[in-house]
């Protein structure tokens, strides 16, 4: 049995089968191009496989080293990836930029940082394991634009007839010439592997003389400038004074490569990853660094306690209470899984937990309640009865005690708002219950919440609350 044949078979045993089975078979019959930067939410819509099975799957292959796990930092404007990298923790603080949109980005893990998997050369070698080797149009679509980005092959024969004038493969150390003729449109003189752009804004009376300009591309920061031509002819001498290849292309900036670009799927983000329970078990020491924080702009935290666990003990001794918390924990940790969460850590009887969505929360929160029930009835108790907060906003991701953890009065507030509950009821807050998908759940069951006002421990103004009974 020969090395992948060896990982294919311990897949399948921390895996889901079905998950592995569909990977092995993306491995050794895909497309090169199928294999480079796979989007998994597409993988998984065309498989026909639930999204948490497939992202835990290529999690386990990715560590057992059948893929290469990057975080890829997109520009929110034209889906380029600015930036790849092989762990969250080289992602850096300071601003990202995008020469094709001649803008700046602090990279935020919402929906900035895309998760990609990529085959492992040692398994499997593919055309874009050698970057400089794929055509222009194939870099741009395999390296440069994320798997965000709807293309087809309607749209590349756009790209080529309705939005290029011209572009060319420039080796390491040459120079080129281009002659263009050039529309009364805004130009974009863009250059993929360095990132450099040079912007022409073409106005004015047409003319017939020919018109200079020059482009160098070298190792120093990218490059960014604007000029103002005329329409007509326009001599583009390039300068290629890298080591690699370079492919300056000349876009006409109109709607047609708006319309392009801004068609757009979804992705794994690295916050739906950052609340992926595999992801948390198998990459403890791969998160963040010590002094890292990245900024998210919304997450959903839910908090639960277990009431009256203190006298529970005393009432029916240190074994049977035991057996009775280890039971509740055993369901609390399931449902947060399958509900799309991840376990942060739990402290004495409580859980923290985080969700991408709040109904994702919400939903946990509510199985948990009768799962809860359900234990009850069938010890013949009711002894265990859960206390649930959930509440959504920003918050930072960093390193507390070797594991990766929240900050933020986000965090506070929804630790508060489980300490609310004085029976097996769910408090929410105003952005949760805002959210329409947490509205659909609440008609579905028939609650009607209770609205309240209510003072919390560190937190100086009152809050709207929503019990849910």
């Amino acid at each position: 049995m020969n090395d992948s044949q060896t990982q294919f078979s311990v897949l399948k045993q921390t895996a889901d089968p079905m998950v592995a089975d569909e990977i092995q078979r993306l491995i050794e019959n895909g497309e090169d191009h199928e294999l480079n930067r796979i989007n998994l939410l597409d993988f998984s819509a065309r498989t026909g496989l639930d999204e948490e099975r497939v992202i835990s799957g290529f999690l386990h292959a990715s560590r057992l080293g059948l893929f290469d796990l990057t975080w890829n930092v997109l520009c929110p404007g034209c889906g380029g990836v600015l930036d790849a990298h092989s762990t969250l923790k080289s992602l850096r603080h300071d601003d990202y930029h995008c020469g094709l949109c001649a803008c700046g980005y602090e990279a935020s893990v919402d929906e900035q940082v895309e998760v990609a998997f990529t085959v492992s050369p040692r398994v499997r070698r593919i055309a874009a394991h050698d970057p400089n080797s794929l055509p222009v149009w194939e870099y741009f679509k395999q390296v440069f634009w994320s798997s965000g980005i709807d293309f087809n092959e309607e749209s590349f024969a756009s790209l080529s007839n309705d939005v290029v004038l011209d572009t060319i493969e420039l080796p390491p150390g040459e120079k080129a010439v281009l002659s263009l003729q050039l529309p009364p449109e805004f130009i974009i003189v863009f250059e993929p592997v360095t990132h450099a752009a040079q912007f022409i804004d073409v106005q004015g009376e047409p003319t017939r003389e020919r018109q200079q300009l020059s482009l160098i591309y070298n190792k120093l920061q990218a490059p960014v400038g604007t000029m103002t031509l005329r329409p007509g002819p326009l001599r583009l001498s390039l300068d290629n004074q890298t080591d690699v290849r370079v492919l300056p292309s000349v876009f006409i900036a109109a709607d047609a490569l708006h319309h392009l670009i801004g068609k757009r799927k979804p992705f794994l983000t690295a916050k739906r990853m950052l609340t992926n329970q595999t992801f948390r078990d198998v990459y403890k020491a791969d998160n963040l660094n010590i002094d890292q924080r990245l900024k998210i702009t919304s997450l959903t935290f839910l908090f639960t306690d277990l009431k009256g666990s203190t006298a529970l003990y005393e009432r029916v001794g240190d074994l049977v209470a035991f057996d009775l918390v280890r039971a509740h924990f055993h369901a609390l940790l399931d449902i947060i899984s399958s509900e799309k969460g991840a376990v942060v850590k739990t402290i004495g009887d409580a859980v923290m937990a985080t969700f991408v969505r709040p109904e994702h929360a919400l939903a946990a929160g509510l199985r948990m309640r009768a799962a809860m029930d359900a234990l009850n009835v069938e010890r013949g108790t009711d002894d265990l009865v859960v206390k649930i907060g959930i509440h959504e906003g920003p918050c930072l991701a960093v390193m507390l005690n070797e594991r990766q953890d929240y900050f933020g009065q986000t965090v506070n507030i929804a630790a508060r708002v489980q300490g609310l509950s004085t029976s097996q009821a769910i408090h929410i807050t105003g952005p949760v219950i805002d959210a329409p998908a947490v509205a659909a759940i609440l008609d579905k069951e028939a609650i009607i919440p209770i609205q309240k006002h209510a003072a919390l421990r560190g937190i100086a103004d009152k809050i709207v609350v929503y019990e849910i009974p």
